[in-house]
């Protein structure tokens, strides 16, 4: 199976592909795209929203891990956060891939077991458990990945 996460933003939306079978992930990409902050906001989602459609044509993935939006103290954070959240869905729905939603929490907890892990632990096991070297990339990246992770884990785990 082969799913995306995104981490969506509008400086910078990080991405990554992940296959998964039987227990064994192989990571496929992981990047960022990243617009530049003197550009109108509409072209920024643009850039968002195309660059995700030729990643999506691409790898081919069949469905897409997204986290649930976090209501931020900064309302301008959170509108900004939120529109470029509904660019990649709306990227996932033109590229007819499935959506699957998870809080922070949710993925905190299945990465780590603690709901409350601070970046490093998050990123120290998307390092781990997709065998990458060291993280030189933005956080949004590891987010992603990180997502996908918890979203294979959770399709993966047989329900009672």
């Amino acid at each position: 199976m082969r799913v995306a996460g995104v981490d969506p933003g509008v400086a910078i939306t990080g991405y990554g592909i992940i296959d998964f079978e039987g227990r064994n992930y192989n990571v496929v990409e992981y990047n960022y795209i990243r617009t530049e902050s003197n550009r109108p906001l509409a072209e920024r989602l643009q850039v968002i929203y195309q660059s995700l459609m030729a990643v999506f044509q691409q790898f081919k993935p069949g469905q897409l891990a997204v986290e649930e939006l976090f209501f931020n103290k900064n309302v301008r954070t959170a509108m900004a956060v939120s529109q470029a959240r509904g660019v990649v869905l709306l990227a996932a729905a033109n590229a007819n891939l499935t959506v699957y939603e998870y809080t922070p929490l949710q993925v905190k907890q299945t990465l780590t077991g603690h709901g409350r892990a601070e970046k490093k632990q998050i990123e120290y096991m998307v390092k781990v458990l997709l065998k990458l070297p060291e993280a030189r990339w933005p956080d949004d990246v590891t987010d992603a990945l990180a997502v996908a992770i918890c979203h294979v884990n959770h399709i993966s785990i047989p329900r009672s």
